[in-house]
Order: C-alpha cells, then sequence, then structure tokens
C-alpha cells in the first residue's frame, strides 16, 4: 500500500510541479510587481495602487480597451452567429458532411500568428489576394485595408471569425444533434413553423450550449493579440491595439514590468466579470 501511495505521488508529482512553476508562482509574481516600480535595470520599489490609478489616467490604456471591446463584440457576435447557421444547416443527413467537416476545422489548427500573416497577405494593399481580385473586376480606388481605422479593425475580425467559427460550429453541431427528437416529432404533429420550432423549442434548449460556447470565446477574443500583432503592428496609429498588445508592449518593449502587471491584472478582472456573468446566466437556465 506504501509502495502504491508512492507511485501516485510519482505520476501527479510532475504535474504539480508545473502548475506551481508555470501558474501559480507567475500569477502571485506579478501580483507583487503590480504594486511595485520594477523596471529593468532598475531597483524595485513599493509603489501601492500607482499603477492602477496610472492606467485610469492613461488614454492608450482608455483607447486600447474600447478596442478590445469593438473587437471582442464584433467578433463573438460573428463567431456564434455563422457558427450556429452552420450548425443548422449540417443537422441533417448529406453526402460528403464528414469531408466538410475536416476541411472547415482547418484554421481552428493554425497558430493565430501564422493567420495574422496569412491575412497580411490576403489584404495587403498593393499585392494582397482581394485587391487584385477587385483591381481586376475594374475597381478602380481600391479599399486602403490596413489604412484606413475601421478596415483595419474590419480585417482583424474577419480573421478571427476564420479561425475560430469552426470551433463554435463543432460544439453548436454536436448540442443540436443530441438533442432529443421526441420533441421535434410533437412539434411536427403541432404543425409548428420552422422559425416557431427554432425559437420555442431549439433555442431553449441549446442555450446552455449556446452560452458555454459564447462564453468560452469572449475570454478567448478579449486576449486577442497574436493576428493585431503580425496583421497590422497595432496600427494605423494605435486604431487596432488590443489591451493584450498594450500590455506586450509596456512590459516587453518598454520593459515597465510593473505597470504592465497591473494592466494585466484589470485584464483578468475584466475575464472573471465575463466568465461569473455567464456562469450565473447558465446556473439560472439550469435551475
Amino acid at each position: 500500500m506504501h509502495e502504491r501511495s508512492r507511485a501516485k505521488w510519482f505520476f501527479v508529482g510532475p504535474g504539480i510541479l508545473w502548475v506551481l512553476a508555470f501558474t501559480i508562482f507567475p500569477l502571485l509574481y506579478s501580483l507583487r510587481l503590480a504594486f511595485m516600480r520594477a523596471r529593468l535595470g532598475q531597483p524595485q520599489t513599493f509603489n501601492g495602487l500607482k499603477n492602477f490609478g496610472r492606467a485610469f489616467s492613461d488614454y492608450r490604456f482608455w483607447n486600447s480597451l474600447e478596442v478590445t471591446i469593438i473587437f471582442l463584440l464584433a467578433s463573438v457576435v460573428l463567431t456564434v452567429s455563422l457558427g450556429l447557421g452552420l450548425a443548422l444547416l449540417f443537422n441533417r443527413p448529406m453526402r460528403g458532411q464528414r469531408v466538410f467537416r475536416s476541411l472547415f476545422t482547418m484554421p481552428l489548427f493554425a497558430a493565430p500568428i501564422a493567420m495574422g500573416y496569412l491575412g497580411l497577405t490576403i489584404f495587403h494593399e498593393q499585392v494582397g489576394a482581394v485587391n487584385t481580385v477587385l483591381r481586376a473586376l475594374g475597381m478602380v480606388n481600391l479599399p486602403p485595408w490596413f489604412s484606413d481605422v475601421w478596415l483595419a479593425r474590419l480585417t482583424i475580425v474577419l480573421v478571427d471569425v476564420w479561425q475560430w467559427t469552426p470551433f463554435c460550429f463543432l460544439v453548436l453541431l454536436a448540442g443540436l444533434q443530441g438533442l432529443p427528437e421526441e420533441i421535434y416529432e410533437a412539434a411536427a404533429l403541432d404543425s409548428s413553423s420552422g422559425w416557431d420550432t427554432f425559437r420555442f423549442v431549439t433555442l431553449p434548449l441549446l442555450a446552455p450550449v449556446l452560452f458555454t460556447v459564447t462564453m468560452l470565446r469572449m475570454v478567448e477574443a478579449v486576449k486577442i493579440l497574436d493576428i493585431p500583432f503580425s496583421m497590422t503592428n497595432g496600427g494605423p496609429g494605435a486604431a487596432t491595439q488590443t489591451l493584450s498588445f498594450y500590455i506586450y508592449l509596456t512590459g516587453l518593449r518598454n520593459f515597465n514590468a510593473g505597470y504592465a502587471s497591473a494592466l494585466a491584472y484589470l485584464l483578468l478582472v475584466m475575464v472573471l466579470i465575463i466568465s461569473l456573468f455567464f456562469f450565473n446566466r447558465l446556473r439560472q437556465i439550469y435551475e
């Protein structure tokens, strides 16, 4: 029995050490840094709440927060809506469904920074695929994808939607295929229209899955860094500079670790608020 207990720790121990070294310790150390004046090459001194106070008076923080919220709303609405639409479309027997699923999920397994460089290639204003097609169709005034503020934001959203729609599609399709068929048979006997069946039968039954997918997408979208970094480098100006991007610039380019840690904890609070809201909604659904 004693040897069995030792063997258990032999297998569990590396996982515990990994969590302590790469999760717990960085979390606690960054929390300490958030209350310090910490710059590379300078002695660390206690700073109290000044780093957090500085954030609320920093226009770049508010700009990056605004960009993050705009991106969050646009990306989540589009990915969940498209994923649900495709799930409803393919929730029936059809030829080639397995092949489509395999092809459709390929962007999901690509690295986000690679997707960003691919988006840069597609939307490049001079030699990009989109403007090349538009030029061939006779358009003279080609869209300045990376020079215009809102077009640059649109390109970031489109690439992110391209990558994450397959995730929503697969999860929602699995949710639809797990719904009981008896309810739909009863709805058909009741001569309900397709819209009424979707509104009063499918949506209520699918609500837990839908809320879960939306929550996961919001938590993922609020942390986005790779795609704007590789596509626009935060430009034009700071139009596509998300909060994660600003934290990266503050901590790893300007070497202000204390202020970057405070910004990171503000982002963490934002993610926790989103998660708590959706968990409360899920609890209300199940109750």
